[in-house]
């Protein structure tokens, strides 16, 4: 069985492969980078530094699920995705899985706070800027969306 089924040209396949595994290397240096930042800097650094990197981790795992995505697609899908999570703070629901489990409070938080909508759009514009630059160019015609 192809293990890209919904690849249509299997010259293609490598480069999803490809594409998948600097994702997955890139999600496991963005917790690096996380885990560093709260190692070296503490108060609103580590903060909103590590909210920028929440978002830049949701966009290697949303390129690593869809390798096809444009850059731009990739950075908004990861942007919107944190900002529900942020919203979804207004409610109780990640307080109370929170209060259960670590694991849902390192990935929903518990408290809504208005200035990470800014610095997740931060960390989808720089990871927008990187995707961009890392990404294989392709005739504008050719690309898939």
């Amino acid at each position: 069985m192809d293990p890209l089924p919904r690849c249509r040209d299997n010259a293609a396949a490598p480069d999803l492969r490809r594409t998948r595994l600097v994702a997955a290397g890139a999600a496991v240096v963005t917790v690096g980078a996380g885990l560093g930042l709260r190692a070296v800097t503490a108060g609103s650094a580590a903060k909103y530094g590590g909210d920028a990197l929440y978002t830049v981790l949701l966009l290697t795992l949303v390129v690593l699920v869809a390798p096809r995505l444009t850059p731009l697609r990739a950075a908004g899908t990861a942007l919107a995705a944190s900002w529900a999570v942020e919203f979804l703070q207004l409610t109780a629901v990640p307080a109370e899985l929170s209060r259960h489990s670590t694991a849902a409070h390192l990935v929903l938080g518990s408290t809504f706070n208005a200035p990470d909508l800014f610095w997740y759009a931060v960390g989808a514009a720089a990871a927008w800027l990187l995707h961009t630059a890392l990404a294989p160019s392709a005739p504008a015609e050719g690309r898939p969306s």
